[in-house]
């Protein structure tokens, strides 16, 4: 395999994959590496992309993947240590080797957001997870928590709705920002009771989460006795990297990105999740449409350097 590419693509998810199937149609010399298919893949159920009304995040990520590899798109699975600007271009380095490209597609997206309270790590896989696919079978019959207000934190609810015998969903607002077509799903289910206005403010437990102490906006504290805590708070966008080679950021610490999905230093551009395009919409669909948008955009950019 070459270290030489017109084009190199970080990230294996909606955005990276997708713009690795419209740039193969650009005839670019493209590689595209990341370690995972990205956050969806922790999704038990996706019903609005288009064409798929009913298939877990796993699944169509594959199809994704497929897909790329059938357009003759080279997919390697490692971690990126670092990326140099170069006389050509830019340097990839990863845990096992360095590559070189003219561009880059940077679509890492995000990483779940921590609770970020004491004792979190020591019960991280005893009881408080971050993923409800990887995990929610195991609390078959069990009492669970789950913490958050948007629509991941409400899909967690549906789907360990099915499984515990009860569930609690703790909120800090007085209103769930979810969609109303999931909020309806969870107020009908006789398992599920929501807490306003709430936070965790401690676990307890000896070698496994056994109850949680939370607090209302006046300060008074309560204990429900638990199994599990799943953790929805969103995601912190995966930008370290690219605010290291010098692209600029949003104070959220999103890729700041222009209409044709170009950053501030030539030659480098970024879709999905970690970019402040498409409204900050962070669905499947835009991720693929700035994908899209950015691999037409790196090969107007390589015509234009060939002048």
């Amino acid at each position: 395999m070459t270290n030489q590419y017109d084009l190199i693509i970080l990230g294996t998810g909606a955005a990276g994959l997708t713009a690795a199937i419209y740039a193969s149609r650009y005839n670019l010399n493209i590689l595209v590496i990341g370690k995972d298919g990205g956050m969806i893949t922790e999704t038990s159920k996706v019903c609005n992309y288009p064409g798929f009304p009913d298939i877990d995040g796993s699944g169509l990520i594959d199809k994704f993947t497929e897909h790329a590899e059938k357009s003759g798109v080279k997919i390697v699975y490692d971690e990126v240590t670092n990326i140099e600007k170069s006389k050509s271009g830019f340097t990839i380095k990863t845990t096992n080797h360095n590559y070189n490209a003219k561009s880059i597609i940077y679509g890492f997206g995000g990483s779940k957001r921590k609770l970020g309270i004491e004792d979190e790590s020591k019960f991280m896989g005893k009881g408080v997870t971050y993923c409800a696919t990887c995990d929610a079978a195991f609390y078959k019959k069990k009492k669970v928590m789950v913490t958050g207000g948007a629509n991941s934190a409400v899909s967690t609810v549906i789907l360990l709705s099915t499984i515990a015998d009860q569930v609690y969903l703790v909120y800090r607002r007085n209103q769930l920002k979810a969609v109303p077509a999931l909020i309806d799903q969870i107020t009908k289910k006789s398992n599920v009771k929501i807490m306003y206005e709430h936070n965790i403010k401690r676990i307890q437990g000896q070698k496994f989460v056994e109850s949680v102490i939370i607090e209302d906006t006046k300060g008074k504290q309560s204990e429900i006795k638990v199994d599990g805590i799943f953790v929805e708070f969103g995601c912190e966008p995966n930008s370290e990297l690219a605010e290291k080679v010098g692209v600029e950021l949003t104070a959220e610490g999103r890729i700041k990105v222009n209409s044709d999905m170009s950053t501030n230093l030539p030659g480098f551009f970024a879709a999905g999740d970690v970019t402040n395009g498409s409204n900050q919409f962070d669905q499947l669909i835009t991720a693929g449409a700035e994908g899209s948008i950015a691999a037409a955009s790196v090969s107007k950019y390589l015509r234009h350097q060939r002048v």
